[in-house]
């Protein structure tokens, strides 16, 4: 098990004629402190002599009244030692008989360059408690004859790299002179270690601010621009997650209304109203808010759905009913279709209608088949549903079917039949219909591929059907960003499309007239998501940077100005300082230009070395520039290295061409590229000690970690999470591995191209890894089964060469539980340290040798 900070703590008394004699040279004495006020404390009332542990009632027991640490570490207050760095402190001044004590908070922070283990050492006439990083230390209490006598206490620390707080809760009385001495003693083993005090509130960042904290989860407008949602959570240390949901006024960010953490509200059509469901056991209710009067009606009673979309006429509402062939019972289970295994291939939903008006509820679809809702027209008459049907014997291995519902008299017209159709939404007047598809989709039409290439379905595009003439116009054929939604607008009758713009996430605006694309000058390169108002040019987002986590803004699409909601993170972000961001490019061999981006670590000296960690992008996507990840590359640059971004070829977002050399590769231009690159960087950036590079890449990136290692020995260190070693048998037992594969591995099998499965595929490669790799998985993966990393373990065991395998009990694709994830960052960091810095403590200190 992997711990913050392990203590222990002992207590011995000396007179405080040795306060000075005590400390060793090599100490490292505190000279300052920041200090709360004093805080009054009462005795309690005594009712009786004794508490129900038959003990009597001591001065000392004062400690046990509580204190919001925010008092010292927002105070301004500080306090400095004299030359032989002992700290005379204030003592309570005002007598009462029984208000003679206070309590007052001292504070100060290390700071350490790497995990190490040292002694804090304090001697005090006063009772103390000490908290290290919020943890109260054991103390042993002591008589209030003993106050003649100084108190000293050693608390043994393990020390992480970055910040690490001390707090001291002393007891002042009004008689005597209160006097304290602290310092820092590091162990002998660890005395390479540079350990700094301070009382600046700034630090560096660690995997905590990654974790914990208040963060923006989503936001949405009302048609008339007025009003919002925002809903946030908190997640506070241990893991415990908090969510918060409120109506506030645009214009004030007055919050208007609270809803409990289970209510889901939707705007309704046009109007400043919110609808939801409200779970009556195994039945719902529909219930809609007016604002601002505020008053609840009941729309539906004791209804079954799983999902619901109003008709914008507020006659009714559409809903979906999830269903489940039965399978088969027993122990022994006959699989129908490979993608029964991730629970989809049963699975069927179905769709009902409830009058509003009459109270009924009837059927719409009927049968066996997938039925999936888009949209609702205007004028509430029709309805765009998609289903889907298995097609196992062809790429994709799905078909999808649009088709469009008369809701009065339920007559269906089958618009499109598309393997490679994403989704569709109609145009504000209902005679287009804006589709999101592969470029594969529609023969093809929306393909801009160099010769013998195959598309990468992942890399979506935009087309228009008008539904008179049965046409299709592909729009984003020349346009490289890759679609990931979009919304037209009934106010400008513009197609605002949110997209995977090289490694940003940006937001287009799309003149269905002109056929021009806009590109919205927002202040954050990720944008999460967005949605618009119906009644006002007014648009509001969810956005971050790569030095902040989200913020919630409004945009307005005239004056093209951006006004801040909501910075919840913001009191956080202040605390901490962060590693500056540059992008850096190279023409690689290929003469293909290559992007990427790279992170100094906080008070870099460009005259030093730092070793380095390169990354790369996992599944096909590119390595967006996000302050929130699961591999956060401030926290790696705080931990002093320099962090190198690149975005090889086969990444979506930089054109259909990039994106299709993906496809049939595994590994092939994108390792060269990634080696390439790397060395180019080293050369143009003398602060990096080229002897001391690592990589990492988690699932597809794991993939490449593994493959890099095959062919070169040029990094000093490497780590997979979730990589995938052989890409056959990830094909076979991924749940989605066959799915996958269709995109990176189109019209390839085992038994069609062997070559590929084989010479592409790590674990064939494994005697010529020279690199220490730590492969990292869950044991829950569905994704890419633990497998894959348990047969590299073998090998490179059987083969002699330097391996670690850590397993993350109970995880699947991603390591989600807090108490985990932070271990598992941890592993990382301590593997890192062992090969990059040749500081094997840390490793060895969570992975001891039995």
């Amino acid at each position: 098990m992997i711990k913050r900070l392990n203590t222990r703590t002992c207590i011995l008394f000396f007179s405080l004629c040795c306060l000075n004699s005590l400390f060793a040279q090599k100490e490292i004495p505190v000279f300052h402190l920041t200090t709360s006020p004093l805080i009054p404390v009462n005795h309690p009332i005594a009712l009786d002599s004794t508490d129900v542990n038959k003990k009597p009632f001591e001065t000392h027991r004062l400690l046990q009244n509580q204190i919001d640490f925010a008092v010292v570490r927002q105070s301004k207050n500080y306090l400095d030692a004299g030359l032989d760095s002992i700290f005379h402190l204030e003592k309570r001044t005002v007598q009462p008989s029984n208000r003679d004590k206070a309590l007052q908070l001292l504070s100060f922070q290390l700071d350490a360059d790497r995990y190490c283990k040292a002694k804090l050492n304090i001697l005090s006439t006063d009772f103390l408690e000490v908290y290290v990083n919020g943890k109260k230390e054991k103390s042993k209490e002591t008589s209030e004859d003993s106050l003649s006598k100084a108190k000293a206490l050693v608390v043994a620390l393990t020390l992480e790299p970055g910040r690490c707080e001390i707090i001291i809760k002393r007891l002042s009385k009004a008689e005597g002179e209160s006097q304290l001495k602290a310092s820092i003693e590091p162990e002998k083993a660890d005395s390479l270690a540079q350990i700094s005090l301070s009382t600046d509130p700034k630090r560096r960042i660690n995997i905590y601010d990654m974790i914990e904290g208040t963060r923006l989860a989503d936001g949405s407008i009302s048609p008339s621009g007025h009003y919002y949602l925002i809903t946030t959570y908190t997640v506070f240390s241990g893991g415990k997650r908090v969510y918060n949901k409120e109506l506030r006024k645009t214009d004030t960010h007055q919050t208007l209304y609270r809803f409990p953490e289970n209510i889901h509200p939707q705007w309704v059509s046009g109007k400043d109203q919110l609808v939801y469901a409200q779970s009556i056991s195994t039945d719902k209710d529909l219930l809609l808010l007016d604002i601002p009067s505020f008053t609840e009606t009941v729309l539906a009673n004791h209804i079954q759905f799983n999902s619901f979309r109003l008709l914008p006429n507020m006659q009714g509402v559409l809903l979906s009913v999830n269903e489940e062939i039965p399978g088969d019972k027993g122990d022994l289970r006959r699989l129908l279709s490979p993608s029964e295994r991730s629970g989809s291939f049963l699975k069927r939903s179905s769709l009902f209608f409830y009058s509003f008006q009459d109270k009924s509820y009837q059927a719409i679809t009927f049968g066996r088949t997938k039925v999936n809702l888009n949209d609702i027209r205007h004028d509430s008459r029709k309805a765009l549903v998609m289903t889907s049907r298995e097609t196992i014997t062809e790429r994709p291995f799905t078909e999808e079917s649009l088709l469009e519902i008369d809701l009065q008299t339920l007559q269906v017209d089958t618009l499109l039949t598309d393997s490679f159709l994403q989704e569709a939404g109609y145009s504000p007047d209902g005679k287009e219909i804006l589709l999101i598809a592969g470029a594969e989709a529609f023969n093809g039409i929306g393909e801009k591929l160099a010769e013998g290439q195959i598309s990468n379905w992942y890399d979506y595009q935009a087309y228009i059907y008008r539904i008179q003439s049965k046409t299709i116009t592909p729009i984003t054929k020349d346009f490289n960003p890759k679609i990931e939604s979009a919304e037209w607008s009934a106010y400008d009758n513009h197609i605002y499309f949110r997209t995977e713009d090289k490694d940003c996430l940006h937001v287009y605006q799309y003149n269905v007239k002109s056929g021009k694309f806009t590109l919205l000058n927002l202040p954050e390169d990720i944008i999460s998501s967005f949605n618009l108002a119906e009644k006002q040019p007014l648009m509001l987002f969810r956005g971050e940077n790569f030095d902040h986590a989200y913020r919630l803004y409004t945009y307005h699409l005239k004056t093209q100005k951006s006004v801040l909601l909501a910075d919840v993170y913001k009191d956080q972000l202040d605390e901490l300082v962060l590693s500056p961001m540059s992008d850096w490019s190279f023409t690689s061999s290929q003469n293909n230009e290559i992007e990427g981006r790279y992170y100094l670590p906080p008070n870099f000296d460009p005259q030093q070395k730092y070793p380095m960690i390169v990354y790369y992008y996992g599944g096909t996507s590119p390595t967006s520039r996000t302050f929130e990840s699961s591999y956060p590359w401030q926290v790696y640059a705080a931990l002093g290295y320099v962090v190198y971004v690149i975005e090889p070829s086969g990444a979506t977002g930089y054109g259909q061409e990039f994106a299709a050399r993906h496809v049939n590769a595994w590994g092939k231009q994108t390792a060269d590229e990634i080696i390439e690159g790397t060395k180019q960087f080293c050369r143009e950036h003398s602060f990096v000690d080229s002897t001391k590079v690592g990589c990492m890449g988690a699932s597809y990136g794991g993939f490449m970690t593994q493959y890099i290692q095959t062919q070169t020995d040029f990094f000093a260190a490497a780590i997979s999470h979730a990589g995938i070693s052989s890409i056959a048998s990830y094909w076979g037992e991924g749940y989605w591995g066959y799915s996958y594969s269709g995109a990176a591995s189109a019209h390839s099998y085992p038994w069609n191209n062997a070559e590929l499965y084989i010479k592409q595929s790590p674990l064939f490669h494994a005697d010529k890894i020279k690199t220490p790799l730590l492969l990292l998985h869950g044991t829950a993966d569905t994704n890419v089964p633990i497998g894959e990393s348990i047969q590299m373990y073998n090998a490179l065991k059987i083969a002699g060469k330097e391996v670690e395998f850590v397993q993350v009990q109970g995880e699947n694709h991603g390591v989600s539980d807090y108490k985990k994830r932070i271990e598992w960052n941890k592993t990382m960091y301590a593997w890192f340290a062992k090969w990059l810095k040749d500081q094997p403590e840390w490793w060895d200190a969570l992975y001891p040798e039995k």
